[in-house]
């Protein structure tokens, strides 16, 4: 089962709220210089610096769906095998790009497995202990991992897989996080725009909040979910200093939300709409080992997370997740330029 697919080039307009978003949080002046900050002998920002970074990481967006009556599920996957982002920071603000580069194995066997396109832009400023975040994501295109299990006598590698070229996954996620220690650098681990010279560790509570649209088009059946999430995870991280320059960091963090969801199908003659909430759950942990000195930063960290939600009394939807990231950045001094564009901003 399958249909050819459309790129679609367009730059999204739901762009214009994270731009609006930006002009209000900028139109502020916070100032860096009224930020308090950790002491020096455990950890050195770089916020004055430019960073520009890479990173290269195999996180795919998988739903599974399960029956609990019967045990049979559903597992839709798109056919991307990694995905690189370009970011850059500077001050309190950071931009970052997601593509899928077809030079590294994206979509990959598409005779088989179909194609996909992934799109993915995030902004963040850093406010002291504060880390605030905007995100808009998509993704099209998805194959039915365990299509063995629908189709007799299916031979993997060789058969095409089922493919929903027309299934689209759309995100605008924001997300506000506070480090509880000073003397923790949340950003080492995470954003590599500060040095944590000295092991350390803190809670970081972060509440998540988002809106996702989930369309489906084929077959005769046109179909959009819309659901908003909100989520509250304590989480716990620590980062041992092995030397002055190397680190091994770990963190443990489970949440608990609540999902609003609105979806509507229709069949070509009849229109169905319906409403629910749940109670979702997810737990993630990572590892991540590093090397930062003033201007050059690499590693790469291991991460698992596992959310789960019950639809009803038979059915469950489940996603775990298992990938990796590699990354390695450079940091240099600003042109004067840039220095005097964001001095109404920092003080500096």
């Amino acid at each position: 089962m399958s249909t050819n697919f459309e790129l679609r080039p367009d730059f999204p307009p739901q762009l214009g709220l994270i731009f609006i978003c930006f002009y209000f949080l900028t139109s502020f002046g916070f100032s860096q210089s009224n930020i308090k900050q950790g002491d020096s002998t455990y950890l050195v920002p770089y916020l004055d610096k430019i960073i520009v970074k890479a990173n290269l990481e195999t996180q795919t967006d998988e739903y599974q769906y399960r029956n609990q009556d019967d045990g049979t599920r559903i597992h839709l996957i798109p056919n991307n095998v990694y995905r690189l982002f370009l970011s850059l920071d500077y001050e309190f603000l950071g931009v970052s790009v997601g593509i899928v580069p077809r030079f590294l194995g994206a979509n990959s066997d598409e005779d088989l497995k179909g194609e996909s396109s992934f799109t993915d832009y995030r902004f963040r400023f850093f406010l002291g202990q504060w880390v605030q975040s905007l995100e808009y994501s998509k993704v099209s295109g998805y194959y039915v991992k365990n299509t063995g299990d629908f189709v007799p006598d299916w031979t993997e590698g060789v058969d095409p897989y089922l493919q929903f070229s027309n299934l689209t996954s759309s995100k605008y996620g924001m997300s506000t996080s506070y480090v509880f220690n000073p003397n923790f650098s949340y950003r080492n681990i995470v954003y590599q725009n500060e040095w944590q010279k000295k092991s350390s560790g803190s809670f970081v509570g972060t509440l998540f909040y988002d809106y996702n649209t989930f369309t489906f088009n084929e077959l005769d059946i046109d179909s959009k979910e819309r659901f908003f999430n909100i989520r509250l995870a304590p989480s716990y991280y620590y980062t041992y200093v092995m030397r002055e320059n190397w680190f091994a960091s770990g963190n443990l963090s489970p949440s608990l939300g609540i999902r609003f969801s609105k979806s509507t199908s229709f069949d070509g003659t009849t229109t169905e709409v319906e409403t629910k909430s749940y109670l979702t759950r997810s737990v993630s942990t990572g590892l991540n080992l590093g090397y930062s000195s003033k201007k050059v930063i690499f590693g790469a960290n291991l991460t698992f997370n596992a959310s789960w939600y019950n639809e009803g009394q038979n059915s469950r939807t489940e996603n775990d997740r298992f990938y990796g990231v590699l990354y390695v950045g450079y940091r240099f001094e600003p042109p004067n330029v840039v220095k005097k564009l964001f001095k109404p901003f920092t003080g500096n």
